[in-house]
């Protein structure tokens, strides 16, 4: 049996966005398509084979420490972005203001998808899930410079709700519009829990 199964559920693409430059903007420009290279979006500033260590892993490496990328992109679900958005207060959250890189629509609690997971494209293009992605104070800050008062509620009500970081593994085109399918490991709870999903 393979190790990863192809479930029933599908995603749709309702955004790509690139993030240039976090230093000057965490804003995440749109994108009509985008092509997934080894190492991310072309142009995007998280992207690389390999990245500087930060907080989220001082337990394994000293910060600044060359470590592979596996947060090459940022993926969050509409229906937590909506969550999100109705908890701080506003009619919507746009996700350029959380610097997002995909957002996909179809798949219940997406934030929790079990690490290694596999998003696929029709295209082929294939992205491997690391973890969740915690929340942070900075897209608060963002959202507060355009909404005072809703930037501040932002970490608290983005808990359980952020998505996931993921890395390329295979390359190809991805667009809006577009679908990606989700592939989870062999992990009995999970399986049995999207077996009983998929049948209600």
């Amino acid at each position: 049996m393979p190790a990863l199964i192809p479930t029933d559920y599908y995603a749709e693409i309702t955004w790509i966005g690139r993030v240039a430059d976090s230093a000057s903007s965490l804003k995440a420009a749109p994108l009509s398509h985008a092509t997934l290279q080894f190492g991310g979006i072309a142009g995007e500033c998280h992207g690389g084979l390999t990245r500087l260590s930060c907080s989220r892993v001082t337990s394994q490496h000293p910060k600044g420490t060359e470590i592979a990328n596996v947060r090459q992109l940022s993926i969050v679900s509409q229906e937590d972005l909506d969550a999100i958005a109705a908890e701080i207060g506003l009619d919507a959250l746009h996700p350029s203001y959380v610097g997002a890189s995909l957002v996909l629509s179809g798949i219940p609690d997406f934030t929790h998808i079990p690490p290694s997971s596999r998003l696929q494209a029709d295209s082929g293009a294939t992205l491997v899930v690391d973890m969740e992605n915690r929340p942070c104070i900075f897209p608060g800050r963002v959202i507060e410079a355009d909404f005072p008062g809703a930037g501040k509620k932002f970490k608290p009500a983005a808990t359980n709700r952020r998505g996931v970081t993921a890395w390329v593994e295979r390359p190809g085109e991805i667009q809006v519009g577009g679908r990606m399918r989700l592939h989870v490991p062999d992990q009995p709870v999970w399986a049995q829990l999207a077996e009983v999903r998929s049948s209600a």
